[in-house]
């Protein structure tokens, strides 16, 4: 489904008139398959969520290609209504002047379906992630944390997409609420047989959900292993990385 052949990403050091450059992703390739949710881990400055927003063709690779489906994602039309995206400020994620309805709505109006279907649609994703339909009326500034990051969620999957980058997605919530986000993303996942790009620092979680995971360091893919296979990681940085959060 998701295939990233040979991307690097580089950004130019100390303004525009600088020749000097930082290079954030060197020589990245990996496939991800239909269904499949792969977590990306690594420390801060890895190099983890600048590779998120090239999947999501925010930005696009100075060299290497990103391919979905056979296309490139710097076509609009390979991403449209096929990758969806759930960021870590979910306070910044939806306009605050924007009713969770009209968040919601607002990626259903590219499908091109009537207002009856889309308003059914709406109280029917707002059931998927747990919350009712009192809540469509609602605005951010009424929400918790949680509920705000479960309006961002329902939003990604309206459009039925194959793929969500999740970049930090559960970071910035209680531990508690983390639990509950996890749950809900393993059962969306399920439901609609979509594959996720589980973006994070942390490896308990990424555990918890994915198939596969890839440890990044310094831009570079340090090691891929499957998550029960995650104790027998080869390279020192990986072994490290769970020795961190065993003691």
């Amino acid at each position: 489904m998701l295939i990233v052949d040979r991307v690097e990403k580089s950004y130019r050091k100390g303004g525009f008139i600088s020749s000097e450059r930082q290079h954030v992703l060197k020589g990245i390739s990996f496939e991800c398959k239909q269904g499949e949710c792969l977590g990306i881990i690594g420390e801060s400055g890895s190099g983890k969520s600048t590779l998120g927003r090239l999947i999501l063709g925010i930005e696009k690779p100075n060299r290497g290609t990103i391919w979905f489906e056979g296309k490139n994602v710097t076509d609009r039309r390979a991403r449209s209504g096929n990758i969806s995206a759930v960021f870590q400020d979910y306070t910044s994620s939806i306009n605050p002047f924007y009713s969770v309805e009209e968040a919601i709505m607002e990626p259903l109006r590219l499908r091109k379906i009537s207002k009856r279907d889309i308003q059914n649609n709406i109280d029917a994703l707002l059931d998927q992630v747990g919350l009712n339909p009192s809540y469509r009326k609602k605005y951010p500034h009424d929400l918790s944390g949680g509920e705000t990051q479960r309006v961002c969620i329902a939003r990604a999957v309206s459009t039925e997409p194959k793929c969500i980058v999740l970049d930090e997605a559960i970071s910035s919530l209680d531990g508690s609420v983390q639990f509950q986000v996890l749950e809900l993303l393993k059962s969306l996942r399920n439901m609609y047989n979509m594959g996720f790009i589980f973006i994070t620092h942390d490896i308990q979680a990424a555990a918890y959900i994915c198939d596969r995971v890839m440890i990044i360091r310094n831009g570079q893919i340090e090691e891929m292993v499957k998550v029960e296979q995650l104790k027998d990681v080869q390279s020192a940085y990986a072994k490290q990385l769970l020795q961190m959060i065993m003691t």
